[in-house]
């Protein structure tokens, strides 16, 4: 039996090296970049002001005050947009508003607060209050140089990543190909939800959250048919869902049961199994093998042990099939707000819940059926064999959103 972190390295010695693909930018929230890409303008592209107000030489108003204000005379104001702009000489100010231009001549801008319209001379200005060189201008350049990196080879496209992009006129993007991953659910006791019950019948559940797990990995999630437990309706199963997908989770079929089939299958259809079982819990039933290129990741049944081994076996290699270089469950510290055990001879991942303080709580009972508990949970914490970690403990919690 495999500890978890041997049997990642073997998966991630199997995934095969990422494809690529161009994207337009407005597709690309999520995707992996497959290339570094460099600035190609300065950004901002031009000094312009921060607020609303006027441009003017700072040493015209350095001593300027409610009671004895610098008089400047409005010299201009223009759109934005609208070409350069005059100089502006001493003694005179020019009216504009966030993101204009900063004239030429003008080094400073003061904000309209600071200010007011004489009304016996409308062309005249009274500056209130001091202002400093360089006051409300951004200056060019000084968020993003050209040339400089703004986004690395394997990064994750964010929302800030593309925004930026888009600043710097970017409208297509190289990204790592998504891998197609096909969904399998194994168990004649299945249904779909909507369908009427049976006897000891239940509503399959692991494909709607393995779908939304794949996705949130950068994959395509493919779903297919429940399969009914026997060895012939496993092999058309899988063997379909092969030939279709780059890799296959299937969810059930992986012990050593009766109906437990997805190993004779997968060796049926001249497949290899790399290995079975993992040192931990939930998840431990767990099948990796191959199918000529193809991969096959075979979860256990109950739901929780599915998702769990999902987030630790299966996550990193569909993100490192993208490129990506970050592939580990974000984690934090966190403080226990209760005592969390484990009398097992395996690590446990008991499902947290982490709340704005920083504050750990088991969501209840953890049992490997126990969906109540996965959803009320955004984290898992670790805990090693026969070890009991006390209130107060500060833990490593590794979060899923």
């Amino acid at each position: 039996m495999l500890e978890p972190n041997e049997a990642l390295a073997r998966i991630l010695a199997a995934v095969p090296p990422p494809g690529r693909e161009e994207v337009a930018l407005d597709e690309a929230a999520g995707r992996v970049a497959a290339e570094a890409l460099a600035a190609p303008l300065d950004l901002p592209s031009f000094d312009n002001s921060a607020v609303d107000g006027y441009a003017l030489h700072a040493a015209d108003a350095r001593a300027a005050c409610p009671g004895a204000p610098a008089r400047l005379r409005l010299c201009e104001r223009r759109p934005a947009g609208a070409g350069p702009a005059r100089e502006v000489p001493a003694e005179a100010c020019a009216r504009l508003f966030t993101g204009w231009p900063v004239p030429p001549g003008a080094d400073a801008v003061v904000m309209q607060e600071d200010t007011r319209v004489a009304p016996e001379e409308p062309g005249t200005v009274l500056v209130l209050q001091p202002v400093k060189p360089g006051e409300n201008v951004r200056w060019r350049g000084e968020d993003v140089k050209r040339g400089a990196r703004v986004v690395e080879a394997g990064e994750r496209l964010t929302a800030g990543r593309i925004g930026l992009l888009a600043a710097m006129g970017c409208a297509r993007v190289l990204v790592g190909r998504r891998p197609v991953a096909g969904l399998l659910a194994t168990g004649s006791e299945l249904r779909e939800p909507g369908q009427p019950l049976g006897p000891g019948q239940i509503y399959e559940s692991n494909r709607p959250a393995l779908a939304a797990l794949v996705h949130g990995a950068g994959a395509v999630p493919r779903r297919f048919p429940l399969v009914a437990d026997t060895l012939d309706a496993t092999r058309s199963a899988l063997a379909e869902a092969l030939a279709q997908c780059d890799a296959v989770v299937s969810s059930g079929g992986v012990s050593i049961g009766e109906p437990d089939f997805i190993k004779d299958a997968l060796a049926e259809l001249g497949g290899s199994l790399e290995f079975w079982r993992v040192a931990m819990r939930p998840g431990r039933p767990f099948v990796f093998g191959r199918w000529r290129e193809k991969l096959l990741f075979g979860l256990p049944g109950n739901p929780v042990s599915a998702v769990v081994a999902f987030l630790l076996l299966v996550r990193p290699a569909l993100l490192r099939w993208q490129g990506a270089g970050e592939i580990d469950l974000p984690a934090h510290p966190g403080v226990l707000a209760e005592p969390l055990a484990n009398h097992g001879a395996y690590p446990h991942f008991l499902r947290v819940r982490v709340d704005a303080a920083g504050q750990v709580y088991s969501t209840g009972l953890q049992a490997s059926h126990a969906l109540g508990s996965l959803a009320a949970a955004n984290g898992l914490v670790q805990v090693p064999p026969h070890t009991t970690l006390p209130r107060s403990s500060t833990v490593s919690v590794r979060r899923w959103f």
